[in-house]
């Protein structure tokens, strides 16, 4: 199997500059050892107009059943002569993928020492395939080809091989003959080989594990996010491992959260510790009153230090997730989104709730949406249950069509963990674009923050919280959102109310405008 790099150039930009680029001589042939065959790599042509560079792997069968899986297609053929004989020394695979990365290394990284400048600029380039295995499904292989490589700015040609030139009536194999014509980056345009090689295969020649997500995710980090077949991309370059795929969807959505926010992975990610308590402790220390939280509103406190025999005060997240059900049923909500479900407490409540049909928990943190998944044992659902729950994630500060149609939405726990400059872009895509008839927020109520004596004086309850209001500035906030957005606004305490600082949360329940007329009718 093999595949050729053409570039075209100039006196003042010679074609030749591709043996900088790939840290291979034009003027020799050089091989390589791979762990299934050897890899040669020439030059057909190399002058100032036109280079071409040939990258040919010689597969060893006997050596590719001995090391790797080793049947057949990567696997699947159970009949031994199928071991030895099959396509792969011939036809385009992961074996010429995996070849092309070791031979390729610094081109594929974009390094070029000698002449940086060259890694860093787009190239003319031609690359050819001369037999690619295109597994399509429904669709023909030219058309799944296509569909891959255009959106990436590639002039298409695959030409489908016939079985048999003799006879033609027998159609059309499964291989196309594929030439991309482009302007890119050359690493790119590797990276963009090493992983669609073996997609469009639908194969690998190696046991898939979770280390692939992580060389998925850096290889294509330049490209595969955007890529309009992301899904099946993923899918199949993971084998169809259906935990690996769903952990690199999330990773990617996180990554392109985080660089929509100009923010760290790291700084979105953030919703829950690594390590979780267990959900039956409270998860705070001993001997103090502590409240532990998270971004997406689980948030959990114990007051300690009392005789042991006393009855232990109900949690605080307890209090306001009663509070937040009362106003849901009130209101008669039947479908209701959770924004910032975190680790699905308040979802948990609503599947309890005959009456609501339609859950959806929405957060930004995979790992806060992997608990709740956990928690909530969807894996274990029946049909039934299993219809009226989803979750997805998602960031509250941008529209999203998901969040439309609902009867309720809650943001339990969530405003306070929004910087200030980005809460104008939450309410309009809670109150201005989604428009559930009611909406139930809570937050901290700062005055209060005196009662928590491990609290130290100005400080805020949890290291994430970008601001917490007293009564009379969470008071404003929501009257003037409920002005803009056509809502009317109400408030309640949530827990103990003290008669100097208030209660330690404070509610809010808007209802849109047009719902208070339809059931005063």
């Amino acid at each position: 199997m093999f595949l050729t790099i053409s570039t075209f150039g100039s006196p003042e930009r010679p074609a030749t500059d591709l043996g900088f680029l790939l840290h291979k001589h034009p003027g020799k042939a050089q091989s390589f050892a791979t762990s299934h065959g050897l890899a040669h790599v020439f030059y057909p042509e190399a002058t100032e107009q036109r280079c071409t560079a040939a990258l040919l792997l010689e597969v060893d069968p006997i050596g590719l059943v001995r090391r790797g899986r080793g049947k057949g297609r990567g696997g699947s053929p159970d009949f031994a002569l199928a071991q030895y004989v099959n396509d792969r020394p011939y036809a385009a695979s992961s074996l010429l993928a995996v070849a092309l990365s070791a031979v390729f290394r610094s081109a594929m990284k974009g390094r070029c020492d000698q002449r940086p400048e060259l890694a860093a600029n787009p190239l003319p380039l031609r690359i050819t395939v001369p037999a690619l295995p295109a597994k399509a499904g429904q669709d023909s292989g030219p058309q799944l080809v296509r569909r891959l490589f255009e959106p990436l700015g590639w002039q298409v040609e695959a030409e489908p091989i016939p079985l048999d030139d003799s006879f033609p009536e027998w159609g059309d194999s499964r291989y196309v003959r594929l030439e991309l014509f482009g302007t890119l980056r050359l690493a790119d345009a590797l990276s963009q080989l090493y992983i669609l090689l073996p997609v469009l295969d639908d194969a690998k020649h190696y046991w898939v594990s979770p280390d692939e997500v992580d060389k998925l995710l850096r290889v294509g980090g330049g490209w595969l996010g955007e890529h309009p077949e992301l899904a099946l991309i993923t899918r199949r370059y993971l084998a169809r491992r259906w935990s690996l795929t769903r952990s690199a969807m999330e990773q990617l959505e996180l990554a392109r959260l985080a660089e929509a926010d100009d923010r760290e992975v790291e700084e979105i990610d953030n919703a829950v510790p690594e390590e979780t308590p267990d959900e039956n402790s409270d998860g705070a220390p001993d001997q103090t009153p502590t409240e532990t939280e998270t971004e997406t509103g689980t948030e959990t406190e114990t007051e300690t230090g009392t005789d042991a025999a006393e009855p232990r005060p109900t949690p605080l997240a307890v209090h306001r997730r009663e509070a937040i059900m009362d106003v849901l049923r009130a209101a008669g909500a039947t479908r209701v989104v959770d924004l910032g479900c975190g680790e699905g407490s308040l979802v948990a409540a609503l599947l309890k709730e005959p009456r609501v049909t339609e859950i959806l928990g929405v957060d930004v943190s995979s790992r806060a949406l992997a608990i709740a998944a956990r928690r909530l044992h969807l894996d274990r659902m029946s049909e039934r249950q299993a219809q009226r729950v989803r979750l997805v994630q998602g960031a509250l500060t941008y529209t999203d069509a998901r969040l439309t149609g609902y009867d309720a939405a809650v943001l339990s726990e969530v405003i306070e963990h929004v910087d200030p400059p980005r809460l104008p872009a939450l309410e309009y895509a809670v109150f201005g674009a989604a428009r559930p008839g009611t909406v139930v927020v809570t937050t901290p109520n700062a005055e209060y923050n005196v009662r928590w004596e491990s609290l130290p004086a100005g400080h805020v309850r949890h290291a994430d919280h970008r601001f917490e209001w007293d009564r009379t500035q969470f008071r404003i906030w929501a009257g003037e959102v409920a002005d803009r957005y056509g809502y009317t606004v109400g408030f309640a305490p949530v827990g103990p109310d003290d008669p100097e600082v208030g209660p330690p949360t404070q509610l809010a329940t808007f209802v849109r405008t047009t719902v208070q007329e339809a059931a005063a009718r």
